[in-house]
């Protein structure tokens, strides 16, 4: 009877399993059935810009899937760019109109559209922006424009960058729940919170030296376009100047305040239009699947652009974190093609695994011996982010991006105060001397500790001759920048730790210069499994990600990425090579 009701259940979820498919596959069909036939551009058009989404360096779309993009609502910075460059040659587009509201985007990859758009004005054509509310972010990249407007009673948050972190000692002592911390670098804070209620003058130190040196770009960037001095916008900004739209206008951050009904009527205006004409808006992301067709780089040679992205984990990897499998498979793929003759690593990532972040150095090494290896550092390349691209044979970063970290440490989880307040006690036996070598409800031993705090020197004296190799510098240089202290690209590149300032095509030129290509194409590393592959996949092994998917709707994205930054924290194994703290710019 137990073999029969065991294979009756084994039939029906089958049956079951294959209507599901059966339904997705018909939907898919009725996707397919209704979707556009196409995206028309007539002349005189405006093109719409609004980026309502999440923004990755990369999305990595395999365009032979046919169900890339389902469930996927995330855009790439690259296909920005491109779409933008694209359009700056289109004949049949005049101009911009930017509406962007709360870009989730970080400030390098703000930083590199907006220098996108410099481009696209530097033809000849205007860009106009309006919003409803301004937050800083959103004024870096809305001030590149021609003319800025702000809603009558909407809002604009002008005020300089700050940070805060949050500390957990006083909590641990009193749930008994506490995390044993090994490091080495004094700045090396991602593990201060734990030892100690409050902010070190080292950690204070260098936080104010970094968001100070990237508000210093912001305003340099903004005061060239509104043609305001440093001193000008800081007094804007220490006086709340910008606090109400009357007083930007008064103070040269916007050229009126005025509803986006009337903001169409100055497009119209600007286009020659008669009033209540129609204008001729082309979306966005609808003239993305235009300019994605259409290559401005054309050549056999190639030039490779690897992308690793997110926090460092042992494993396979994916768009989400970096691991060793994806990544040192798409270094060996262009290593060895024929076809390319040069390497970009372009890099967005906090640190994390000390042992995969050397496992990836270690084929960016040996690919340099192949061909030019260049890296491009974008919003965050710190710690353990650094470490795989100081093999590179020469380093670009933004001015905005988030880099050095030199440092590594660990934390191992102990309740052994909690659980002897609730009544529990853990005994232990081994048949050797080390055999246990901790336990989360014993205190941790002495010889443990050092024990682990020689793992940590070790990993930390390899760290720091991987980057005195890099960098041809002496041991000695490289420990004085190091401390796990994190340095913006301006200040990475006045010590040595950057070669030069410039965004992810300055690399890519410099690649193809090192490689001497005069024409050469670009192939882009590596192609990333859709949702909809990711959810079958997950489906075969009893697990799904689409729950992911709707917490994160449900959620929004920085609710959902504090959940994922808690989950992430769970699953740290090993020594860590990562930045020493969540850096949220505001």
């Amino acid at each position: 009877m137990k073999f029969l009701r065991n294979l009756l259940a084994a039939i029906l979820g089958c049956l079951m399993a294959f209507g599901i498919l059966m339904a997705m596959f018909f939907f898919f069909l009725f996707l397919v059935g209704n979707a556009d036939e196409g995206v028309a551009v007539g002349p005189n058009s405006i093109l719409e810009l609004s980026f309502t989404e999440p923004i990755r360096d990369y999305v990595g779309r395999d365009e032979t899937d046919p169900f890339a993009g389902l469930w996927e609502n995330e855009v790439g910075l690259d296909d920005i760019v491109h779409g933008i460059h694209v359009a700056t040659t289109d004949d049949t587009i005049e101009g911009i109109s930017l509406t962007t509201s709360f870009i989730q985007a970080g400030l390098a990859q703000t930083q590199e559209i907006r220098e996108a758009l410099s481009d696209f004005k530097a033809s000849g054509k205007f860009i106009y922006a309006h919003s409803d509310f301004f937050s800083q972010k959103d004024y870096y990249l809305a001030s590149v424009a021609d003319a800025i407007y702000l809603n009558p009673v909407g809002a604009m948050d002008f005020k300089g960058l700050a940070s805060e972190v949050l500390y957990f000692k006083d909590l641990q002592e009193k749930t008994g729940l506490k995390m044993e911390v090994i490091r080495h670098g004094k700045y090396k804070s991602a593990v201060e919170p734990y030892l100690s209620d409050r902010m070190s003058d080292e950690n204070r130190e260098q936080i104010k030296v970094l968001i100070t040196s990237l508000w210093d770009q912001m305003i340099t960037d903004i005061g060239a376009s509104r043609d305001l001095s440093n001193d000008a916008l800081n007094r804007i900004a220490d006086t709340l100047g910008a606090r109400t739209p009357e007083y930007a206008v008064q103070n040269n951050l916007i050229d009126g305040h005025v509803h986006f009904d009337e903001y169409e009527e100055l497009l119209r205006e600007k286009m020659g239009l008669e009033s209540q004409e129609s204008l001729n808006y082309v979306d966005f992301e609808d003239y993305m699947m235009i300019s994605g067709g259409k290559r401005l780089k054309k050549g056999s040679d190639k030039v490779a652009v690897i992308y690793a992205q997110g926090e460092i984990f042992y494993g396979e990897g994916g768009k989400e974190f970096i691991g060793q499998g994806i990544v040192t498979r798409a270094l060996q793929k262009a290593a060895n093609s024929s076809s390319v003759k040069a390497i970009v690593l372009r890099v967005d990532s906090p640190g994390g695994s000390a042992l995969v972040s050397d496992i990836i150095w270690r084929e960016v090494v040996l690919a340099k011996k192949e061909k030019p290896v260049v890296v491009s550092f974008g919003n965050v390349a710190a710690s353990g982010g650094y470490y795989i691209g100081v093999g590179g044979d020469r380093i670009f970063a933004e001015p905005t991006t988030i880099t050095g970290s030199i440092g590594v440490f660990g934390t191992i989880p102990n309740a052994h105060e909690l659980a002897t307040n609730i009544g529990i006690n853990a005994e232990q036996v081994g048949t050797n001397q080390n055999s246990i070598d901790y336990s989360l409800f014993e205190p941790m031993s002495d010889s443990f500790r050092s024990v682990v705090q020689e793992g940590i020197e070790d990993t930390y004296m390899t760290f720091l001759n991987r980057v005195a190799e890099g960098r041809n510098m002496s041991i000695e240089q490289i420990d004085a920048l190091a401390q796990g202290r994190v340095w913006s690209g301006v200040d990475a590149v006045a010590n040595g730790l950057v070669d030069e300032l410039g965004s992810l095509d300055d690399a890519i030129e410099a690649a193809a210069e090192m490689a001497e290509l005069d024409n050469y194409g670009i192939r882009k590393y590596p192609k990333y499994k859709s949702n909809f592959e990711r959810f079958m996949d997950d489906m075969s092994s009893a697990k799904s990600n689409l729950g992911a998917i709707f917490i994160k709707e449900e959620l929004g994205e920085e609710a959902y990425s504090i959940l994922k930054e808690f989950k992430n924290i769970s699953n740290q194994k090993g020594i860590q090579a990562r930045m020493p703290f969540s850096l949220n710019i505001k």
